[in-house]
């Protein structure tokens, strides 16, 4: 499987993403939610009641009283209705908070998927290079089998001492045993990544990528900047949070405006009791009206909030500019580890080339018994060191650009 395929995969089935993308859902319904408070409230409400007759107490609360004939059912039912017209701008703010909110969510979401790309890369390159060292550990052990029967039949002539023999062995029982352990290093991180991919633990995973074509042309570190202070996942949240805290300023001044409105109702009641002389009959009647009101008690009640709004935009603002500095001490570590990264690839690869010749003179040297078992054990030890960390070096090359896309985020 590529890093592409481990990507596309994560990004579906990583139980962090799904969480996400379910905010981003509720995001999106709380702008409809804000969206309908500019329609008109409607209330449809009714009653039905029986009453008893009514006493007046005329000659005191200890005398009989004369019962007074009223109406004794009574009932209504109608609607009434109320559209806003204005609330000091309080219905746009809440919308336009929302839409932010839907912004802030998309980035935090965004930020999330590439997080969880940059920690699969890491598997997965792990991986990788558990999968380069078992492949060079299993051909060293093939060599030095073919090796120690070779010095077998040099111990058999007498040749050298049986101390070569059991060394080679040593070395052997070794490396079986570090072989062992690169073959659990290959199924953890096989696990780690089948969990992030929601699949099976036990799925067998071989990376199709090969480290030896990781290395990407390396841009400027201005261009890398400039594309950091414009898709940075980092500033963009900070950007929507400072964005967040100008709206609450407003609405929190939105409080000590006029509130106008349209107030409508309808309704059929009995008895009529609205107008005298009350009648015993079935009424019905309709009112519209606006209404203003202005809250003088605000002045004073919310100078406080707006004081607090104003500190709390200041912190953001204060928030969002030790973001920006904290994205550029990113960029330029990643872009510098990444520079560095590039050379001990170049080292290594000479590193390689020169061990490789090492190991060839030192064993022509061994059997034509001009060295020491000391000498071709060094050689040969050196030699797997050093494409360990031709592999090493190649794989932490290709982590540091993943960090390096992750701080400008393009990851």
């Amino acid at each position: 499987m590529s890093l592409h395929d481990v990507w596309q995969r994560v990004d579906s089935k990583d139980k962090a993403n799904l969480i996400k993308q379910i905010q981003t859902n509720q995001s999106k319904e709380n702008i409809l939610d804000a969206q309908a408070e500019r329609l008109p409230e409607i209330n449809l409400s009714g009653y039905l009641e029986e009453t008893t007759n009514l006493p007046i107490y005329d000659n005191g609360l200890f005398n009989s009283a004369t019962q007074h004939a009223i109406v004794h059912t009574r009932y209504k039912i109608g609607a009434d209705a109320y559209l806003n017209i204005y609330n000091g701008g309080k219905t746009n703010i809440k919308i336009a908070e929302r839409k932010i909110m839907l912004q802030l969510a998309d980035a935090q979401q965004r930020q999330t998927v590439a997080n969880l790309r940059l920690l699969a890369a890491a598997y997965y390159l792990e991986l990788s290079k558990s999968y380069i060292f078992r492949s060079l550990m299993v051909n060293d052990i093939a060599d030095q089998e073919k090796q120690l029967n070779r010095v077998k039949v040099l111990l058999k002539q007498g040749v050298i001492l049986k101390s070569d023999v059991l060394r080679i062995e040593l070395k052997l029982s070794r490396q079986k045993v570090a072989l062992l352990q690169i073959e659990n290093d290959i199924k953890i991180e096989s696990q780690k990544l089948n969990i992030m991919m929601g699949e099976a633990d036990e799925q067998t995973l071989i990376p199709a990528d090969s480290v030896n074509d990781m290395l990407l042309p390396l841009k400027t570190y201005p261009e890398y900047l400039a594309e950091a202070n414009n898709e940075a996942h980092e500033y963009r949240i900070a950007n929507q949070e400072t964005g967040l805290s100008d709206l609450k300023l407003k609405d929190v001044q939105a409080n000590s405006s006029v509130k106008v409105g349209l107030y409508s109702s309808f309704a059929y009641a009995y008895p009529e009791n609205f107008l005298y002389p009350y009648a015993a009959d079935l009424y019905s009647l309709g009112i519209t009206g606006i209404k203003v009101s202005f809250p003088i008690s605000s002045f004073y009640s919310n100078r406080h909030k707006v004081k607090t709004a104003k500190l709390e935009r200041w912190q953001k603002q204060v928030e969002t500019a030790d973001v920006q500095d904290k994205v550029r001490q990113r960029v330029n570590e990643a872009f510098l580890r990444y520079q560095e990264a590039i050379t001990k690839v170049d080292v290594a690869k000479t590193d390689v080339a020169r061990a490789t010749e090492n190991y060839r003179i030192v064993r022509n040297t061994y059997f034509n018994q001009t060295s020491l078992i000391t000498d071709l054990l060094d050689a040969d030890v050196q030699l797997l060191q050093a494409r360990f960390d031709l592999a090493a070096a190649q794989v932490t090359a290709r982590l540091q650009y993943y960090q390096l896309q992750n701080a400008t985020g393009h990851l």
